[in-house]
């Protein structure tokens, strides 16, 4: 293959997105990361893999997320069984490669599409210019940095390259190939199927000259039929490939909002947001704190009917010239993609950043060729003067690098969860969600108060959030409040959603640790009825079985756990034995069991869990903190600074164990 000035510039251009997103190979998982990807027991085996198409209960261990998306489930297998675990570099290197991939098939779909509509020399450079803004562009940031969120990036690449087979491979129409990757595109997130209208407006635009306004005409009656022949096939194929995965969705799956028509009105004027996010992404939030508005006579609504009716109309009129279609497909492109989420079907948020990965397709290059049209007007003045072609190509690396630098930043943010929320806290200060989120990474670091703090705003926010009273009763365990309080918080997080895992599974293990063995059991089980493939709410169950004696639901629920993980070491201990002495006692089990003594005072046998919790993780910062405080309150300051050193060395950022070297080195000075 001749190696074309095209290919020195598409290779040039992936150089830079890779430049571009060096620094987010190792960030973390976050948000919805936790239940389809860290908790899902069934990514762990490859050998699972025929399992993610028979149904959709093995994509997430929540019942209420399992949605059926067997491409997203598989490729998180094949990443977990390259990295040999949770390795962060191969679940984004997948995600990346992909991403670069899909923009290589870009170049080639909208170069067609402009050559088609008027072949011109600039053309390829348009094309690459479009190709460049999408790739660079910090909205789509969301998408490669949120492991899950590849179910935008696969089901949107597989339809680019179904675009690109129908446009170069004869084969491909003739024997309807293209349909192949658009069913694969599907089965990673429904979307896809929206290939199907968008491919009708291709083909009456650039194969049958057809305006909008000419699909009610009777002179253009025969090539209209044309149109729907030549697409008929692909309508009557995405329809079944629909109504498939619609009845393969689990009965527990819920999109998560509540009235159809308050989402609706909503979204004009959140297309309002997007595009204006296009052109100047200053204000991404991974959780927006937007809330659907509440009646048609809210100004906000009008004034995104009138941003729709203004790019409809658009869309209608520049349909009537042939130079012109780009931009009616590109805005029909970015409606149609947007209809899956933007309609009548209630999402739990009104808008995501990584919604945006599909539509901005037909974004890019609505406005990428309206912009070189203008300039072709100016085409003989720009050649022939060098000071304008400088300007020009000034201009263009200037808007690309700066879009790039905003990506890179975008990379930064999505480092941590701590960092994610810190700034979902920034940009959407009324989302309660966003600032629970960062007070649970501050109760990670032992920075109790301050995510009490940050509970506390969010229970302000959204009292009926029921995971604000899991965390803030947990928050309050580990600070040594009254357990009457803690015991509240976890019963109103039960009262508010008594058909989640989440609450019966932190309380039950609370009640377990506090000794409550039978009350643990009655609420684990529960737990591990709602959410059958939380595995870690079946490790807590099978101990409390066994410090009840309960030996025959033990074994029961052992055995049943190693139908889901065949090799699981705890279930496997638990199912061959017969008395309580081989308990599993983890690191959770040492670090609790210590705060216990140390609760009560008895701070010798606190250090002795502790000092266990060491002996299988020598990496634990938590428990050489907390026997930093033991000492410390025994006023014992040379025993207490190396272990409070540690739990520093280990993690510099650890605030409670600054704070309890302080209080040791002040100890030890007042001596």
């Amino acid at each position: 293959m001749k190696f074309s000035r095209n290919h020195v510039y598409i290779l040039l251009l992936l150089i830079a997105t890779t430049i571009t997103y060096s620094n987010h190979f190792n960030n973390s998982f976050h948000f919805d990361d936790s239940h389809a990807v860290e908790s899902n027991v069934y990514i762990r085996d490859i050998k699972n893999i025929p399992l993610f198409f028979k149904d959709g209960t093995t994509f997430s261990s929540l019942p209420a997320n399992q949605s059926y998306r067997p491409v997203v489930t598989t490729s998180l297998a094949i990443d977990y069984w390259l990295g040999k675990g949770y390795n962060f570099y191969y679940f984004h290197l997948s995600t990346f490669i992909l991403f670069l991939l899909q923009g290589v098939l870009m170049f080639y779909l909208i170069r067609k599409v402009l050559t088609l509509a008027w072949q011109r020399e600039w053309n390829d450079y348009t094309a690459l210019f479009a190709t460049a803004w999408y790739l660079l562009h910090p909205a789509n940031a969301e998408t490669i940095n949120y492991v899950i969120a590849r179910s935008d990036s696969l089901s949107t690449l597989f339809v680019v390259l179904a675009f690109v087979m129908y446009m170069y491979s004869y084969v491909s129409r003739k024997y309807y190939l293209y349909l192949i990757p658009v069913a694969i595109g599907a089965l990673a997130k429904p979307p896809a199927v929206m290939f199907s209208p968008m491919l009708f407006f291709y083909v009456a635009f650039f194969e049958k000259d057809l305006s909008i306004h000419d699909f009610f005409s009777k002179n253009s009656f025969s090539k209209v039929i044309e149109t729907i022949k030549i697409t008929l096939p692909s309508f009557l194929f995405t329809a079944f490939i629909f109504v498939f995965i619609q009845k393969m969705e689990p009965d527990t799956w819920v999109p998560g909002g509540t009235s159809k028509f308050n989402y609706a009105i909503t979204q004009p004027f959140v297309m309002v947001y997007y595009v204006a996010t296009f052109f100047l992404p200053v204000s991404l939030s991974a959780d927006t704190d937007w809330s659907p508005l509440q009646s048609i006579s809210d100004l906000r609504f009008w004034v995104g009917m009138m941003l729709v009716a203004g790019m409809i109309f658009t869309a209608i009129l520049f349909s009537k010239d042939k130079r012109l279609r780009p931009i009616s497909w590109g805005i029909i492109w970015f409606f149609l993609a947007l209809l899956p989420t933007s309609s009548i079907v209630p999402l739990a948020e009104v808008m995501n950043d990584h919604r945006l990965f599909f539509p901005y397709i037909g974004l890019v290059i609505s406005v990428t060729w309206t912009i070189a049209l203008l300039l072709y007007k100016s085409k003989e003045k720009i050649m022939s003067n060098a000071s304008y072609k400088i300007a020009l190509l000034a201009v263009i690396f200037v808007l690309l690098g700066t879009y790039a630098y905003g990506t890179y930043q975008r990379n930064e943010v999505w480092r941590t969860e701590e960092t994610l929320w810190k700034d979902v806290t920034i940009k959407s200060p009324k989302n309660g969600r966003g600032m629970m989120n960062y007070g649970l990474t501050q109760m990670q670091k032992g920075n109790y108060e301050v995510a009490l703090k940050y509970f506390l705003k969010a229970e302000e926010l959204t009292p009926f959030y029921s995971y604000v009273f899991i965390n803030k009763a947990i928050c309050l365990n580990a600070m040594g409040k009254d357990k009457t309080v803690v015991e509240q918080n976890f019963k109103r997080a039960i009262e508010l959603t008594p058909n989640y895992y989440n609450a019966y599974y932190f309380y039950g293990d609370w009640l377990l640790n506090n000794g409550k063995i039978k009350e643990a059991a009655e609420n684990l089980s529960i737990a591990v009825r709602l959410s059958p493939n939380y595995l870690e709410a079946r490790h807590r169950l099978m101990t409390a079985y066994a410090m009840l004696g309960d030996f025959t639901n033990l074994k029961i629920l052992a055995q049943q756990t190693l139908k889901i993980v065949p090799n699981d070491p705890i279930a496997t201990r638990y199912y061959n034995t017969q008395s309580a002495d081989v308990e599993i006692k983890d690191e959770n089990f040492y670090i609790n069991n210590g705060l216990i003594y140390y609760n009560q005072g008895n701070y010798n046998e606190a250090i002795k869990n502790w000092e266990e919790v060491i002996k299988l993780n020598p990496k634990n910062e938590i428990a050489y903190n907390n026997i930093g405080s033991a000492y410390n309150l025994m006023k014992q300051w040379d025993k207490a600074i190396p272990y409070l050193n540690k739990a520093l060395e280990i993690n510099p950022e650890f605030q409670l164990a600054k704070n309890n070297l302080q209080a040791a080195i002040k100890g030890k000075e007042g001596k």
